[in-house]
């Protein structure tokens, strides 16, 4: 009897072995003459036992990490095929403390099921979504993401429904949906294992967004650092052309939808939304002035919906269980569920997908189990290099984008980093400063320049030049990059830079460093 054997083909798993581990299980398999049928899943996102590899058992699936080539042998020794006892044996997976507090929507096949597989996806839920869709009116399906609650999964966080209904209402010969999958903040990855890992719940999103609004053409933007997403998303993106879930009439109805993937640009800057449209378009990522809006003249001055990865992947279950199921999630205006990415000194780190609701803490030290140096966490920066660091007197604040902005702090794209107590956090404010120099697109003054004198003055202050004098100078400089820069970029620097100085002033070399 075949038994199937899951082992991830993940770019974390990757990077950890599952190839080799992957040819270990063929092999040995081969060479005892048992019948595997092996299977390159997603990563659940356990990054602490991966190489993860799964078995599929009467009982469910069993797990088994970390897994190296040279444990394969004595796992098919301890009759693994069949559930046996090993020292990796970690049990059945599904009931794996971490993946079974979590409440995944979005995040609902990766790991489960083959990526390219068609057949899988279909087995598993897929395009049942776009299915629905194609029976309804593009106001009525924007009226659906509307009520979902559902909001930008990036730093604005901007109703999702109000962006498609803006471009829904522009009258124009072509339109355009565009995925932004530049993803570059820092202990972000959700993006790149949904890509990897359930590449058509993105199609079947984008799909929908293009009947929805009337666009007829969707680039998939995914960052140069991302070989293997690209790789699977036009593997799947092939598959979709061949069963007529893409093309001049998707599932022969009659509507058009043409997608492609674009590899970006190399450029911090090009996850700004308008400097993306630029780099598709072949020139320089700078970031254009608004107005006018993308979704009223966008990519080639047509109007553009503009989303991201996992607000688009949410999509096929708000047209597959409606919208009231979505909206059952989550707290206050921030609707649904968020998956978060949790990185940096951390024990358990990986991907936890639930309901907005859940505390800083509980994201900590419940999934991730504390530090993985073992010493106290002094620090947690949320929402990628340009996002506050939360102190522990914060910790708990619940995930929700409100909370988070009455503690001048940002969600952003979900990721979470963790800092010990050995950390420099006037470091940490200099680092952010010089990011921000380093990626600027030169357009405006205060990102550029700002950014610039920003480090210099922090250098100043931790070598207690003019400290007082130094501290209202960077704090004023931070107030004309907020409030004068021409996108996020250097508009979000003085998040991290004075969060730092707010929390931790005796990093900066002086008590009185704090001011209110």
């Amino acid at each position: 009897m075949k038994v199937d054997v899951f082992v991830p083909r993940d770019a974390a798993a990757l990077s950890l072995g599952a190839e080799a581990v992957a040819l270990a299980v063929s092999t040995e398999a081969a060479r005892r003459g048992l019948d595997v049928r092996l299977v390159r899943s997603g990563s659940r996102g356990l990054f602490w036992l991966e190489p993860l590899v799964e078995v599929a058992t009467p009982a469910g699936r069993i797990a088994y990490g970390p897994v190296s080539a040279d444990d394969v042998a004595s796992l098919f020794d301890a009759g693994f095929l069949a559930g046996g006892g090993h020292a990796l044996k970690q049990g059945l997976t599904e009931e794996i403390p971490y993946l079974k507090r979590q409440e995944r929507l979005t995040f609902a096949r990766v790991g489960i099921t083959d990526p390219i597989s068609l057949e899988d996806y279909l087995a598993h839920g897929g395009y049942r979504g776009l299915r629905n869709a194609l029976d309804m009116t593009g106001a009525a399906i924007v009226q659906a993401v509307t009520d979902s609650g559902l909001r930008g999964r990036g730093g604005a966080a901007f109703p999702t429904g109000i962006k498609w209904n803006t471009v829904l209402g522009v009258p124009a010969d072509r339109k355009y949906v565009v995925c932004n999958a530049d993803e570059g903040d820092s202990g972000t990855f959700a993006d790149r294992m949904i890509m990897e890992g359930d590449p058509f719940v993105l199609i079947e999103g984008m799909t929908i967004a293009g009947i929805a609004v009337g666009a007829t053409q969707g680039y998939v933007y995914v960052r140069s650092e991302y070989p293997h997403a690209i790789a699977t998303l036009n593997q799947a993106i092939a598959l979709a052309y061949m069963h007529g879930y893409l093309g001049e009439s998707v599932l022969r109805s009659g509507k058009t939808f043409q997608l492609e993937v674009r590899k970006a640009a190399g450029a911090y800057v090009c996850g700004e939304e308008t400097a993306m449209l630029e780099s598709i378009e072949g020139k320089r990522g700078m970031v254009r002035f608004k107005p006018p809006l993308p979704a009223i003249a966008g990519l080639f001055g047509k109007p553009t919906l503009i989303n991201n990865v996992l607000s688009l992947a949410a999509v096929p279950i708000i047209l597959d269980k409606g919208a009231a199921f979505y909206r059952e999630y989550g707290m206050g205006r921030s609707r649904g569920t968020l998956p978060i990415q949790l990185a940096g000194n951390i024990r358990h780190g990986g991907l936890i997908e639930t309901a907005f609701g859940i505390t800083l803490h509980e994201v900590l030290y419940d999934f991730g189990g504390g530090a993985a140096s073992g010493r106290p966490i002094r620090a947690v920066q949320v929402g990628g290099p340009l996002g506050a660091y939360l102190p522990e007197s914060q910790f708990d604040t619940p995930i929700d984008y409100e909370a988070f902005a009455a503690n001048w702090a940002v969600l952003g794209h979900g990721g979470v980093v963790v800092f010990d107590d050995t950390v420099d956090m006037a470091a940490m404010a200099r680092f952010a400063m010089e990011f921000c120099a380093i990626e600027s697109c030169g357009k405006c003054t205060p990102c550029r320049i700002g950014s610039t004198r920003g480090t210099e003055v922090i250098d100043r202050i931790v070598a207690r030049i003019d400290h007082g004098k130094n501290v209202k100078l960077l704090r004023d400089l931070c107030d004309t990059m907020l409030n004068g820069s021409l996108c996020a970029l250097g508009g979000m620097t003085p998040y991290p830079v004075l969060s730092a100085l707010n929390h931790f002033p005796e990093d900066f070399g002086a008590e009185g460093a704090k001011v209110a």
